[in-house]
């Protein structure tokens, strides 16, 4: 419910900035004298019609990824292509619905500025959501299997980048000398699953070890909806990427070639 509600306030607010990036643009080009060769009624009406598009590209796109990384070079050239675009629709709807254009230095302003609007917001409201995503009891409870140090790693990381995952437990199937792994409670063997799920309400799992219990895993976060993770390293890889072939996903380890 949380990350329903921070993502509508996310969407409109984008989509007030969008059209106050083009409302700026307008003054920007002809000044706050009205033009009535070019009205301001309908530029706006077109703004209006356009906006719905752009944020259904920026939704397309995955910029508003709980996984995503708004300060990420990708998100922002994300965030640009989704700029460039909106400025396109823009342009055909208002050639269409009213035959002509006024501006070519408008639709520059236009472009600039709504790119920019764009990735300052995001980088604002991400620093805020993942701190209320965060807020106990937190909104993504994950669970870690695996009391190695790639799990350590992998919870400290979560935590000094204030990730919206927030890890609460870690279970293993030999259990653990130590109460603690980066600041998370072990919580004991595998055989506590079932009951560390029905206290914790973890919504994701993530698996750093034991590869012989993967099915099992997989199975009771089926049963209870969580959602499964894997890192690479499980698998003995040291990177991988989520790649999708022919409409199916595989988990992609590169070793050359290609």
């Amino acid at each position: 419910m949380r990350r329903t509600l921070l993502l509508i306030c996310w969407l409109a607010t984008d989509a007030a900035l969008f059209i106050a990036a083009y409302a700026i643009a307008y003054f920007l080009r002809v000044g706050f004298i009205l033009s009535s060769d070019f009205p301001l009624s309908l530029y706006l009406q077109t703004v209006l019609t356009v906006t719905p598009l752009w944020l259904a590209v920026m939704l397309q796109l995955g910029i508003f990824r709980l996984s995503r990384v708004q300060s990420d070079t990708r998100n922002i050239s994300h965030i640009l292509f989704a700029a460039v675009l909106g400025l396109a629709l823009f342009s055909l709807a208002y050639y269409f619905l009213h035959d002509k254009f006024f501006s070519r230095l408008l639709l520059i302003y236009a472009g600039i500025l709504s790119f920019l609007f764009a990735v300052v917001w995001h980088l604002a409201f991400d620093q805020w959501q993942r701190q209320m995503l965060r807020r106990n009891p937190p909104a993504f409870p994950m669970l870690v299997v695996g009391a190695n140090r790639e799990a350590e790693r992998f919870i400290k990381l979560l935590n000094e980048r204030r990730s919206p995952f927030k890890p609460v437990a870690v279970l293993d199937s030999q259990g653990s000398p130590h109460r603690e792994l980066g600041g998370i409670p072990v919580a004991g063997k595998l055989n506590k699953l079932e009951e560390v799920i029905k206290t914790m309400r973890p919504t994701h799992l993530v698996q750093c070890s034991n590869l012989e219990h993967t099915i099992n895993l997989m199975s009771v976060c089926r049963q209870h909806r969580i959602t499964y993770l894997l890192l690479p390293s499980v698998l003995g890889a040291i990177a991988g990427s989520s790649e999708i072939i022919e409409g199916r996903s595989v988990i992609m380890v590169k070793d050359g070639g290609f």
